[in-house]
């Protein structure tokens, strides 16, 4: 919105009889026996108007052909019986300073500037301002409004869909040409983890057809997170393998510990036995059985060769 700045003029004076009158912030006298002349021209005061310029005297014709303001509109003088209106270093005549569209005086009330042109808010709105996305109604110029890709909205009309609150600078999410305040949003269109009953607004993991939050889907044994890592499921509970091996896997006869048997890792199972593939060994020479005859006896399985003697 534009600013007038009103200008005004040094000092007036007036000759009357055998004295002078100064018209401004102070008075000075002088007798009639003192030589008072124009700075400029030269010509005498005596009974004419003038007016001081840093402390020197002028003719008023002098004066406004060396100081006076042109003004944007007519392009004549201001002159020093003129009231001359300032915005941004131009200057107007009183009745020169009007809405360039309507054509109605803009002193004294708010005004636009458009190509350098003055403009009433009436006219600068009707022919620039945004529209309110909402209400279609005109956003005026000096007015709080807020924009999303390329629409504009009343601060007011911009509002949760939802709860119908003004969003603000909060932050929101757009859905259908909707906008939602986050709360309303998540209550309204996220999944909800099974497990906390929370809404998932990032990220999340999918077990059974059913949503997770990450720091939700944790092994049933040792409760450690489960998502970027193996895992198995027993009963419908998932498991990282450390615990479903040592709850569930069958130890090796050999070396006792769990035989997994995840990512295709073979394992020898004989008469309610298992090994694994390295632990498959002749309990005397220790050479691999797997793929050869074997014997056993008790607990002990033995090659051909060392089986021979039994």
């Amino acid at each position: 919105m534009g600013t007038l700045t009103p200008i005004k003029f040094p000092m007036q004076a007036v000759r009357s009889g055998g004295t002078t009158r100064l018209r401004g912030d102070r008075f000075s006298w002088a007798k009639m026996t003192d030589r008072y002349d124009c700075h400029y021209c030269k010509e005498s005061l005596f009974g004419k108007k003038y007016v001081l310029r840093e402390d020197n005297p002028y003719c008023i014709k002098c004066y406004e052909s060396l100081y006076s303001n042109t003004c944007e509109e007519c392009k004549k003088p201001i002159g020093c019986n003129s009231r001359d209106l300032s915005y941004k270093d131009r200057h107007w005549h009183e009745e020169c300073f009007h809405c360039f569209q309507c054509h109605r005086s803009l002193v004294d009330k708010p005004f636009s500037t458009k190509d350098e042109q003055l403009l009433c808010t009436e006219c600068y709105s009707n022919e620039y301002s945004s529209k309110c996305h909402e209400c279609k109604k005109i956003i005026m110029p000096g007015s709080k409004k807020m924009e999303h890709k390329g629409n504009s909205w009343h601060e007011t009309c911009f509002s949760c869909q939802r709860c119908q609150q003004p969003i603000g600078t909060k932050s929101f999410i757009p859905k259908d040409n909707n906008n939602f305040c986050v709360p309303c949003y998540e209550k309204q269109f996220a999944m909800q983890c099974v497990h906390c009953k929370k809404p998932i607004t990032t990220g999340g993991v999918t077990y059974h057809d059913q949503p997770w939050h990450k720091d939700c889907f944790l092994c049933t044994g040792c409760k450690q997170q489960l998502s970027g890592q193996r895992f198995t499921s027993r009963d419908e509970f998932a498991y990282c393998l450390n615990c479903y091996c040592n709850l569930y896997a069958k130890k090796c006869a050999s070396c006792t510990t769990p035989i997994s048997g995840m990512g295709g890792s073979k394992y020898i199972s004989f008469e309610e036995r298992q090994w694994h593939n390295d632990c498959f060994n002749c309990n005397k020479c220790s050479v691999s059985l797997v793929g050869r005859g074997f014997l056993t006896e008790r607990d002990d399985i033995l090659c051909p060769e060392c089986g021979k003697d039994m």
